[in-house]
């Protein structure tokens, strides 16, 4: 594997960037309960947004795109070959999907996954962005738009002839992610899920 000591550092060093969890520290700060406990119960920016209100939640959404990109860029300016950089990019976003300081309960990825992504191959990223922000302007479905954002993913990769890595790296945080959206799928296939709203 095309991996030095260095870059298995900045593989674990990427989990733990990842593992800081935005939602959960800035409502610490701001006096509001854990995300975990209220609302959805997913520490991410949407959940942010109904108990916080819009700020909190841009300051949320932010800070978990931040960490998904930065441990990239960096990987990158460090002259990392595109496996390690690839594998930084799956730890950051590991590490927001299962932090080692919040009991490995984290959120559902889709922030730290486009800023990862942005890192990746930022063409692919605006793409998804642009799918989520037309999705999300239609049917006000924060789980619908993120899911098939990320199911364009491979296909825009496909069209900018991404290296094989990235592709596979991309894939595999598509799948987690979806995974991790299962309860969604079900209430979407219900016609359950509901539609965002926030607080001001």
């Amino acid at each position: 594997m095309d991996i030095t000591l260095f870059g298995y550092l900045l593989i674990g060093g990427s989990y733990l960037i990842g593992s800081l969890s935005s939602a959960i520290i800035l409502c610490k700060l701001a006096g509001l309960p854990d995300p975990r406990t209220e609302g959805s119960g997913n520490p991410g920016a949407t959940n942010v947004m109904r108990i916080g209100g819009k700020k909190l939640a841009a300051l949320t959404l932010l800070g978990d795109l931040l960490k998904g990109l930065i441990p990239v860029i960096l990987a990158w300016l460090l002259n990392q070959s595109p496996l390690t950089v690839s594998l930084v990019a799956i730890a950051a976003f590991i590490g927001h999907l299962f932090p080692i300081f919040f009991g490995f309960k984290g959120g559902k990825g889709v922030a730290t996954a486009l800023g990862a992504i942005l890192g990746l191959n930022y063409l692919v990223a605006l793409c998804a962005l642009g799918v989520w922000i037309i999705i999300f302007a239609i049917t006000k479905i924060s789980s619908l738009s993120a899911l098939i954002a990320a199911v364009s993913a491979p296909i825009f990769l496909y069209l900018f002839n991404a290296s094989s890595e990235i592709v596979w790296a991309v894939i595999f945080m598509d799948l987690l992610l979806i995974y991790r959206h299962k309860s969604n799928i079900q209430r979407l296939l219900k016609g359950e899920e509901g539609k965002l709203k926030s607080k001001k």
